[in-house]
């Protein structure tokens, strides 16, 4: 098979006990979870509680933490992600990330977006020119920036910003997309924006979403997962662990009694 060509069976993934150390210290214990492909699942809890760290496991981006040690297991449709065979180059570009803080690289718009094909080797003008086009229309940005695609993408506003990356994650074709707080930074018309796009994309890719905000879980995800203090104390539909959650815990972080 050609190297290019490699995919999961399925963009389902699953988490079974799922422990790593930073050092002594640890940041998860015993974690299990499963993600529906197709499907937006929210990772909620307080700050510190391991969401962002679980997130980060999903694509293999703690390897590059020195003194980080993982054990247990994460399968994307049955496939050890962390088994020694693994290419993580190409494990990454069929798990892409988008992070807290949009970070365009200081290049024209055109050349974020082409930047993934081209590292796997894309170079036809052609091909290139309908990825990009394909990538921003799919992060619903094209219509904004058709005219500006040689301009650079530093003087996009930080809604657009986040948007481009999010088209620039989406140009590598990505089976799963990883978002950590992706509109925390944002205002609350570019934060709209992205939650209808993450609407829209989930029937091709499989989402998994890091959020403090409870009313963005609440409107944009199919599954929710509370983490505290590095476990999972619940998971399930979104709309029972609003309205109908099995631990306290879990009631008294919805309810704003801490968090």
């Amino acid at each position: 098979m050609d190297s290019l060509d490699w995919a999961f069976p399925s963009s389902a993934l699953e988490a079974k006990d799922l422990s790593l150390h930073y050092g002594p210290f640890e940041a998860l214990k015993k974690v299990n979870l499963k993600v529906k492909a197709q499907e937006v699942t929210a990772l909620i809890g307080p700050s510190g509680c391991g969401k962002s760290t679980f997130l980060r496991t999903l694509n293999r981006m703690n390897d590059l933490i020195p003194g980080c040690h993982l054990e247990g297991q994460v399968r994307i449709g049955g496939v050890d992600i962390y088994a020694k065979a693994m290419d993580v180059s190409l494990l990454r570009k069929r798990v892409g990330m988008v992070f807290q803080k949009p970070n365009p690289f200081p290049m024209s718009i055109y050349d974020n977006i082409a930047f993934a094909p081209r590292t796997f080797g894309i170079r036809k003008k052609e091909e290139l020119d309908a990825i990009v086009i394909a990538s921003l229309r799919q992060a619903s940005i094209f219509e904004e920036v058709k005219d500006r695609l040689r301009e650079s993408a530093l003087a996009l506003s930080g809604g657009q910003q986040q948007r481009l990356c999010i088209a620039r994650a989406l140009a590598a074709s990505p089976q799963i997309l990883l978002l950590d707080e992706p509109t925390s930074a944002l205002d609350p018309i570019s934060t709209a924006k992205i939650e209808d796009l993450l609407a829209t994309l989930k029937s091709a890719v499989t989402i998994v979403i890091v959020t403090h905000n409870l009313q963005q879980a609440a409107r944009i995800a199919d599954t929710t997962a509370f983490f505290l203090l590095g476990e999972i104390v619940e998971s399930g539909t979104t709309e029972d662990m609003f309205r109908r959650p099995t631990d306290k815990r879990t009631e008294n972080y919805i309810t704003g009694r801490f968090g």
